[in-house]
């Protein structure tokens, strides 16, 4: 009897392999001495970060005399704080700094607006690299240069002046309590080298293309496009922004230092030059340590401020 042959399944009526289950990766182990490495990591935070913070916050309730006996004073520190007419002063000039810096961002953000239109990708690498470049300078340079900048016989601006005729208008910028904090206050122009031009550069080069052509196509100016596409945007980043620009100058006082040291008579104080003031001239340890404790404390929930708004914003997104 002839062998019968099999007839060949229709496509539709093919088998169907069955699907492949997802192969789950095992975590892999960490070996106990990657964590044992970690340890020096600990035992330098904690030696040089956490134990001078706690130490200093204990010593904020004594009458501090290093290297001898402290006289216990409980919230006496703190109630002389309260008094302090020039700590509170410290505060209103960092106000004033930190509203000045908040304004200046239109120069970074123009300066990242006009880059970003740059059709030509050479000369935007260029003008990118030459905006940067300024960062990679130390601060203490910057700070010495504007100092010159402001010497009232030598400096650049007075001589300046004197060559354009204009030398009744010469000044001892720093010198002047009515001038000090405005010439404070423009050290760094023009401001573009900086955080706030990376972040709004770095953000106007990921716009999609398309909504920039749409914007085009329906008529949308440069001007408008800037307040209806642009800013609403960035509205995440430069939320983020002026919450680190509020932290940042709450630690400011190295430029302060350096240009005017906190003069003249006060008028460009802030906090930190406080503090080391009442320290190393003032000799008061344990008052030095409740300002810096208070200023610590402050800083802290501002940046926790920081952290939960930063979660909000990815879990709305």
């Amino acid at each position: 009897m002839p062998a019968i042959k099999e007839r060949p399944a229709p496509a539709d009526e093919a088998t169907v392999p069955p699907p492949v289950a997802p192969v789950r990766q095992r975590r892999r182990r960490v070996s106990w001495g990657v964590y044992l490495a970690l340890i020096p990591v600990f035992v330098m935070l904690g030696a040089f970060q956490y134990y001078p913070a706690v130490n200093g916050i204990v010593h904020s309730f004594f009458d501090w005399k290093p290297a001898a006996v402290s006289e216990f004073l409980g919230w006496e520190n703190y109630s002389t704080m309260l008094a302090d007419a020039v700590w509170w002063d410290s505060f209103r000039n960092l106000g004033i700094i930190f509203v000045f810096g908040v304004v200046m961002w239109v120069i970074p953000l123009t300066a990242a607006e006009l880059l970003v239109s740059l059709r030509s990708r050479r000369a935007a690498f260029a003008y990118r690299t030459l905006l940067i470049v300024p960062m990679a300078f130390p601060g203490m340079v910057t700070a010495l240069v504007w100092q010159f900048f402001y010497h009232p016989n030598n400096g650049v601006i007075n001589v300046l002046l004197e060559q354009l005729g204009l030398g009744s208008l010469a000044h001892n910028w720093v010198g002047d309590p009515d001038t000090a904090m405005l010439a404070l206050l423009f050290v760094g122009f023009p401001f573009i080298a900086g955080l706030p031009f990376l972040i709004f550069y770095s953000t106007l080069q990921n716009i999609p293309a398309e909504v920039l052509e749409a914007a085009q196509l329906d008529g949308v100016g440069r001007l408008a496009r800037v307040w209806r596409i642009d800013l609403p945007l960035m509205a995440g980043q430069i939320k983020i922004l002026f919450f680190l620009a509020i932290v940042g100058t709450l630690q400011y006082g190295f430029t302060a230092y350096v240009v005017t040291g906190g003069g003249p008579d006060d008028a460009t104080v802030v906090p930190i030059l406080r503090i080391l003031n009442v320290a190393y001239q003032g000799q008061d340890w344990g008052y030095a340590a409740a300002l810096s404790t208070t200023l610590f404390a402050i800083t802290l929930v501002l940046s926790c401020f920081v952290v939960f708004a930063r979660r909000r914003n990815r879990a709305s997104a």
